[in-house]
């Protein structure tokens, strides 16, 4: 009774399995390079470091594209590099720039690290910090979002301001389609 029970149980996951396979399988006349919906989520990575001016906006070249209409959730993880030596108080700060209508998404810009040293020794004080922007947009149709960042030197001066990315953290920046 147990063998033909375990036989019986082997035989029904078996069909289900190749039932599965079947359904996921595409068409052997399928083509794979027109795909009938637009993304409904991705990402982008910068690879490269890009050097602030002080008190610029600076694009970077980190963007995605908003393939349709809709609400969005954006997510960026960017990572700031600075240096300077005292006396300085130097920050970056970094947004979304919606490129389509010329704007910053509402609410993005955050700072993402700042070095205060006032200390008259003539010793670097330097680093780096990743920061989080998380935001909704609604849009009206395609539409390109971009990471922008600027450095701001309030006494002193930077001698390395960055946005960084490499393989000790990349800056990121990430969308989701979540409603209509």
């Amino acid at each position: 009774m147990k063998s033909v029970l375990r036989t019986g149980l082997a035989a029904v996951a078996a069909t289900l399995l190749i039932g599965t396979a079947t359904a996921f399988t595409a068409p052997s006349n399928a083509s794979t390079a027109a795909v009938a919906y637009p993304a409904k989520a991705g990402i982008a990575t910068l690879n490269t470091n890009v050097n602030l001016p002080n008190g610029v906006w600076t694009d970077t070249p980190l963007e995605v594209t908003l393939p349709k209409a809709g609400t969005y959730t954006l997510d960026a993880d960017v990572r700031g590099r600075l240096q300077g030596t005292p006396v300085v108080n130097t920050f970056i700060t970094a947004r979304l720039w919606n490129v389509n209508s010329g704007a910053e998404v509402p609410q993005s810009e955050r700072l993402v690290y700042q070095i205060i040293n006032l200390n008259p020794g003539q010793a670097a004080a330097a680093g780096n910090q990743t920061a989080p922007i998380s935001e909704l947009i609604r849009v009206s149709g395609p539409t390109t979002i971009r990471l922008q960042a600027q450095r701001i030197d309030a006494a002193g001066a930077a001698s390395i301001a960055q946005i960084f990315s490499d393989n000790s953290g990349y800056t990121s920046l990430r969308f989701e389609r979540v409603g209509c």
